[in-house]
């Protein structure tokens, strides 16, 4: 079940962030230049020469902030086309000139890097970036001396800490996620993320106490939020707290965009998931069918999203252990595979998983006959797929392998298995664990074989290992 749509690419330079950073290095105005036209002046009176100094900075300055502006606008145009890596660097751009315009002490500079961090987060799936110029921003904002000149710019403030702290606790909670991937880059977790998720959470509130009921454009919606301290809360195994934030998440959802929408079928899913971490099967299995009726509704029930809807309700019957739900479990895996077959083919790697997942659950409860034949079907498909010496082909083998030797056809399990342990050997050689387990199958076999039974006890003892 999937808990976050952000992938996690092992890039972690930035190229065109170091160009644009030598490039800004090379033009930037010095600190007394770039004030905010807005700063009050520091004497009442000036001379002539002060007076035409500004108008020639004032001059100066005016071409940076129309490009600013220019900038600002096209960021817009090129999210809405799905144009995200131009996006991207735009608001690379932004934050250049908005260290030439204000310096790179300033307010704004810090809200440029807090955009920018959002949108390599959320516009390219990069952690790393986004964590690097999120903590810019954040040192931007802690040592800013200056102070505010109108309730416009204290909102402005507050919404780049609702952009910034949610960025961070983001961050954090992909690391928890993917530690494999990011262990050594950042040494924070759980904790940190709902912290920094709290940190957004509150100037969020006070933004729109801010507004008074108005709206206020924010880049972070609360729903977002919202998900984001509940995976927060299931990460730090506070379960009935996560409960809680998936579902005002999905009251969020209902009250704008009605009951009918796809944005319900990841919090239902997520909700299940929870419900079957706090052992209440039932309650999963329901929130399971209304995430599969939204899509059966919105996409068919022929298509890859119903097919990954009816794959989840399968496990989660499965998972309930009840008897009565033994016709069901069949009933959705089946549903999932032939809508997978349909859409995305017998070799794509949904439909084969989902098929290795329901032979498993055949073998366990003792329809062997029916996983043998699933098996064998799907095996051409894995040769297309992954090639003859692959381990999903080996695996495939050595489980119709153990089948066959549970129903006593011993000469078929052998010669599926010596199969096996050739790609095996090729693949890890003789000395590994798999290779060295099905060498010893085979010999119990053959000794089973040269006593001239089946020998069913050794039968039983070898499938249970």
């Amino acid at each position: 079940m999937r808990a976050s749509p952000i992938r996690i690419p092992t890039v972690t330079s930035d190229t065109d962030w170091d160009f644009c950073f030598h490039l800004s290095q090379q033009s930037k105005v010095p600190e007394h230049q770039g004030t905010d036209e807005s700063s009050p002046t520091s004497g009442s009176e000036e001379s002539e020469e002060d007076t035409k100094a500004k108008e020639k900075v004032v001059d100066h300055m005016s071409h940076p902030r129309e490009k600013l502006a220019q900038s600002q606008k096209k960021i817009a145009q090129l999210i809405k086309g799905k144009k995200n890596i131009e996006a991207n660097k735009e608001l690379i751009r932004c934050v250049i000139l908005s260290r030439i315009i204000f310096g790179e002490e300033h307010w704004k500079c810090a809200q440029a890097l807090a955009t920018l961090a959002y949108g390599y987060l959320t516009l390219r799936g990069l952690p790393a970036q986004a964590k690097k110029h999120a903590e810019s921003a954040k040192n931007v904002l802690l040592t800013w001396k200056g102070t505010t000149t109108s309730d416009k710019e204290e909102k402005q403030i507050l919404e780049t800490l609702v952009m910034l702290y949610y960025t961070l606790g983001v961050v954090c909670l992909l690391q928890n996620q993917y530690p494999f991937l990011l262990s050594g880059i950042w040494g924070s977790g759980p904790g940190e993320a709902y912290f920094n998720l709290q940190k957004s959470e509150r100037n969020m509130k006070e933004l729109r106490e801010s507004y008074k009921g108005g709206t206020c454009g924010l880049q972070v919606s609360e729903k977002d939020l919202t998900v984001a301290l509940g995976r927060a809360s299931l990460a730090n195994c506070r379960l009935n707290l996560a409960l809680v934030y998936f579902e005002k998440a999905v009251d969020n959802v209902i009250a704008n965009k009605g009951d009918r929408t796809s944005d319900l079928v990841s919090l239902y899913q997520e909700i299940a998931q929870i419900e079957q971490l706090r052992r209440n099967h039932e309650q999963a299995i329901q929130y399971l069918h209304q995430a599969h009726s939204i899509c059966v509704s919105l996409y068919t029930e022929v298509s890859p999203q119903a097919a990954e809807a009816s794959a989840l309700l399968a496990k989660a019957y499965a998972m309930s252990g009840e008897v009565q739900h033994k016709d069901a479990v069949g009933l959705y895996f089946m549903k999932s595979i032939t809508a997978y077959q349909t859409t995305l083919g017998p070799e794509d790697y949904e439909t084969l998983t989902t098929v290795e997942e329901f032979c498993k659950w055949l073998v366990q409860n003792g329809e062997k006959r029916e996983a043998y034949g699933l098996l064998k079907a799907s095996l051409r498909s894995q040769v297309i797929s992954y090639g003859d010496c692959s381990e999903k082909v080996a695996e495939t083998l050595y489980n119709m392998g153990k089948i066959c030797f549970a129903k006593g056809e011993l000469r078929k399990a052998v010669q599926l298995l010596r199969k096996c342990l050739m790609i095996q050997i090729l693949i890890y050689g003789d000395e590994h664990s798999k290779s060295r387990d099905t060498k010893n199958l085979l010999t119990l076999m053959q000794r089973g074989h040269s006593e001239g039974g089946t020998g069913k006890e050794t039968q039983k003892e070898s499938l249970e290992n």
